[in-house]
């Protein structure tokens, strides 16, 4: 069974950063593994050139280009990225939250994770606004 909730070391701080993995996620992730042949003690994405070993970075990059190309959207604007900050903003969007999205990045500052979710003054209005205050 996988579990709903995993926690990962990001590289770039070493702090740990925990994360939740929903149903549909966990779903696609054993039939991945049932498909390849793998079990849960594997890496879900093995190395192409050591089996023993995870995916690179790099190459997960590669892929998200390929996967961008393939279905017809710009470079440019998507990459590995951008797809970690899509899950951020749709939180960030729905409920307002600074404090809950600065956790689930694993951002120290406050101030990081508005200038990494692009908020500004018009974000902020727009809040105030909604509350009734």
């Amino acid at each position: 069974m996988i579990r709903a909730r995993a926690i990962i070391v990001q590289q770039k701080t070493g702090r740990p950063v925990q994360f939740e993995l929903l149903t549909d996620a966990r779903a696609s992730l054993l039939a991945w593994l049932e498909r390849r042949g793998g079990t849960l003690a594997d890496y879900v994405f093995p190395s192409r050139v050591n089996r023993a070993d995870h995916l690179s970075t790099r190459q997960y990059a590669r892929l998200v280009d390929k996967w961008v190309n393939g279905v017809g959207l710009r470079r440019e604007e998507y990459g590995t990225h951008s797809l970690r900050r899509t899950r951020a903003s749709i939180i960030y969007k729905a409920t307002g939250n600074l404090r809950a999205i600065q956790i689930l990045l694993g951002h120290t500052k406050t101030e990081n994770t508005v200038r990494y979710l692009g908020v500004d003054v018009e974000d902020a209005l727009k809040l105030a606004e909604g509350t009734g205050i």
